[in-house]
């Protein structure tokens, strides 16, 4: 087995958090080569021991020097592709900006990533994924009616919207590079990434079936059949049975008839439904109704945490999580034929490969020397 289809490729990336270096482990996970640049000193909300700096090697390098932007341009010519999550000028300031780069390495894939995007009046603006998502329409579609939206943590945003969306467009660049020698520069905003997403819903809107008010739509929590239920021991059950024929099997298990629930789509009856429903599943363990439904076409699963999620059978069968020392690893994905799927848990220090990196690159050990002395570069 291999590493993973991107075995070969080389990407530098600039060290940040979030989105930018998520972007990063996806494309370590598929066997790409990952080189991050770390800081001198580490940000205050900075994550040494996380699994987005899984199978990646680091290096310090003081980027305000002028000498430690010549060794970041060495790396840069070295490379195949750029990940850097800066707001827009600053690589520009550091002298690492798309033209400096595309002059040493005109094949560059420099990936960019933001929340509001390289252009447009919010461009230099501050902001966390909850004000990404604010713009688009997905965080007032989050939450009951008559409460505030609620933020759904950083998924949509950041790793959806944002790393999910880098790593695509860095993919596709790859591809034309190799055929016409030339990178191109990927804007990842987290705003065009959630906005895409939110094309389903927009289309939804057209045909009638979808409205903006929060808490009155089939997908948003308010349909009996599609939310989440408070088991005896306070904890829940996810209802998803959206067909006509996974709802039977739902009220099957449940010993319903069809006619003491009345009509799936009946809104007038959503209310009694959904009190019924309560009523129901109120009466038993998380445990006891995760056993009968299982098996089943029912579309009914037990809510775990994070925590409890390693111990599922379906997630033991899929190797799914790894616990290492204090830190749990998700599993690579997606899965390919072919591939190993052992999990890379090597979580390297600050500095821990900057001689090894520079003299892949060709630099004597004279020279990294010299550097380490200027404190240019450090190696841990």
């Amino acid at each position: 087995m291999v590493d993973g289809p991107l075995d070969g490729v080389k990407v530098l990336e600039f060290a940040g958090i979030g989105p930018g270096p998520y972007c990063g482990q996806l494309l370590a996970d598929m066997g790409a080569d990952v080189t991050v640049v770390d800081r001198p000193k580490r940000g205050a909300v900075s994550l040494e021991n996380a699994p987005d700096r899984r199978g990646k090697k680091s290096i310090v390098i003081d980027l305000k020097s002028a000498e430690g932007k010549e060794l970041a341009l060495d790396l840069i010519a070295a490379s195949d592709a750029l990940i850097e999550g800066n707001r827009p000028g600053v690589m520009e300031r550091l002298g690492l900006g798309v033209d400096a780069c595309h002059a040493r390495n005109p094949a560059l894939i420099y990936g960019r990533m933001t929340g509001w995007g390289q252009s447009g009046p919010y461009a230099m603006m501050a902001g966390h994924d909850i004000n990404y998502l604010s713009l688009t329409g997905a965080l007032q579609a989050m939450g009951p009616a008559g409460q505030p939206p609620f933020p759904p943590l950083n998924l949509v945003g950041d790793f959806g919207g944002g790393s999910l969306f880098l790593a695509m467009g860095i993919l596709a660049a790859l591809l034309e590079a190799k055929t016409t020698g030339h990178g191109r520069v990927v804007d990842a905003a987290i705003t065009d990434g959630v906005n895409s997403m939110m094309g389903f819903f927009h289309g939804l809107d057209a045909a009638d079936r979808w409205t903006p008010e929060r808490g009155g739509n089939w997908l948003d929590g308010a349909a009996p059949y599609y939310r989440c239920y408070e088991t005896s021991d306070g904890k829940y059950m996810a209802v998803g049975c959206i067909e006509p024929q996974f709802l039977a099997a739902m009220l099957a298990v449940l010993d319903l008839t069809p006619e003491e629930y009345g009509a799936q789509h009946d809104e007038t009856q959503h209310a009694r439904q959904a009190d019924l429903l309560v009523s129901i599943f109120a009466k038993e363990k998380q445990a006891a109704w995760t056993e009968v439904f299982d098996g089943t076409d029912a579309c009914v699963t037990p809510v775990l945490s994070y925590k409890e999620a390693e111990a599922h059978p379906h997630m033991q069968a899929r190797d799914a999580l790894q616990q290492v020392g204090e830190l749990m690893h998700p599993a690579k994905a997606p899965v390919f034929s072919g591939v190993s799927p052992r999990i890379d848990t090597h979580l390297p220090v600050d500095g821990a490969d900057t001689r090894s990196v520079l003299s892949g690159v060709g630099y004597s050990s004279d020279q990294i020397a010299n550097l380490e002395e200027k404190g240019v570069v450090r190696q841990s």
